[in-house]
């Protein structure tokens, strides 16, 4: 009969596929409590980032959040680490991270600090285990559900250490292990920082492709359009064949591949792409004017995402837009829907709106302002140019945001089944 106590995983390197169950220890048998004390007052205040693990303050508020004297934090070294008990997106019972990007630095009392007993453990093994629904699993086993403050689970440190358990292979096995989630790891950074350059590229060719500061031409022409004289401002509203409009005022329901599909300001993301491995549907009465249409745009007319705009894709499928949403249809026959589209990524179109959108209350733009959006045109031509090539710029960054999305997918998997479960 198999001890319940040790697991194993249903993914293992051969050479170790003869090695046997990992075995379970308490987290207090492998780690053990960080408290010292910050005289030496170090000013490297840290904070956990989801993505980046332990990093300074500066570099994730651009400021100094903390209080001015912080000789009462704990300090900490490269290796590290600290477990912040506030629930977060993804961590649901708080997050774990090392200190990785820094030699030292402090951080809140509130943190459960810790550290390896032995010198030749693999930090880089605990960095991903406290990724996976293990440590998750048994921290939620100690946390006190009714006990909770703005967020901030009641576990105590020695709980912490003495009531989760972890279960381990041997010192190689969690060597290869994390060798290759960390090679995964790189990959994904490696991947991520082409996107970066990417969006920072096309950001940089915006400001030279779009008339700045009330200027009638733009710095950057391509060559056969250099000649072309100045540019026009006209309204938004005066390139519709239709007035805007407002979309359906409805509930949305769980997706079903008989209703319509919705769309929502929850659907768009930061680049104006349809959200569609989070899609609901619509359960009610609907026309032809309700669905969306090649060339149209929807703006987001109220709350934090004033502002952000969708157009829509044939591949999205059939949409029918919610009714915080605001359509346009632009006249394709002098105006083009793509370079109007761009042209709602630039500074000018942010300033415009942080201007427009001021309320007493809850920020928001009606229809009849978004009319009012002046918009810097040239030749039609010259318009469909742009948006040409803009575009291209958009495909390789999507590509590139998709094939990095699919690497943590493929981690995500591998982890599920490099790790045991326990029950």
């Amino acid at each position: 009969m198999t001890d319940p106590t040790k697991m194993l995983p249903n993914l293992r390197f051969p050479e170790f596929k003869n090695d046997g169950e990992w075995k379970v220890v308490k987290l207090g048998d492998v780690f053990k409590r960080i408290t010292d004390k910050n005289k030496e007052n170090n000013n490297n205040v840290l904070t956990i980032s989801a993505q980046n693990g332990l990093v300074s303050q500066y570099d994730y508020f651009n400021k100094n959040v903390a209080a001015n004297d912080v000789t009462g934090y704990y300090l900490i070294k490269t290796g590290d680490f600290a477990y912040n008990k506030s629930r977060s997106q993804g961590y649901p019972y708080g997050a774990i991270k090392p200190l990785k990007l820094y030699d030292k630095g402090v951080v809140s009392t509130l943190y459960i600090c810790f550290r390896t007993k032995e010198q030749n453990s693999c930090i880089d093994f605990y960095e991903h285990y406290f990724e996976t629904d293990l440590i998750h699993n048994e921290i939620g086993k100690i946390a006190q559900e009714g006990a909770r403050n703005h967020g901030l689970l009641n576990i105590s440190t020695e709980d912490f250490f003495e009531k989760i358990s972890l279960y381990i292979p041997s010192l190689p096995e969690q060597q290869k292990i994390a060798a290759f989630l960390t090679s995964l790891d790189e990959q994904i950074s490696a991947h991520t920082k082409k996107l970066e350059a990417l969006k920072a590229h096309k950001k940089g060719l915006m400001q030279q492709f779009f008339p700045v500061n009330g200027e009638k031409t733009p710095k950057l022409r391509f060559p056969e359009f250099e000649n072309n004289g100045e540019w026009k401002i006209q309204t938004l509203g005066n390139c519709l064949l239709q007035a805007p409009d407002y979309g359906l005022n409805a509930r949305a329901v769980p997706y079903s591949p008989v209703l319509p599909t919705y769309l929502r300001i929850t659907d768009i993301d930061d680049n104006g792409c349809f959200i569609s491995n989070k899609k609901t549907s619509v359960d009610a009465e609907i026309t032809d004017e309700n669905l969306l249409k090649a060339g149209d745009i929807v703006f987001a007319r109220t709350g934090a995402s004033v502002g952000k705009v969708y157009k829509y894709r044939a591949e999205d499928g059939a949409l029918i837009f919610a009714g915080f949403l605001i359509r346009v249809r632009p006249d394709n026959s002098k105006y083009c829907s793509d370079y109007i589209f761009q042209y709602l990524f630039t500074e000018e179109y942010k300033r415009w709106i942080n201007i427009t959108s001021s309320r007493s209350g809850q920020p928001g733009i009606n229809s009849n302002e978004y009319a009012s959006l002046p918009i810097p045109f040239p030749s039609l031509p010259e318009q469909q140019k742009i948006a040409s090539f803009l575009s291209s710029i958009d495909d390789m960054i999507q590509a590139q945001d998709d094939k990095i999305r699919n690497l943590k997918i493929y981690k995500n998997g591998l982890m599920q089944q490099m790790f045991p479960h326990n029950k």
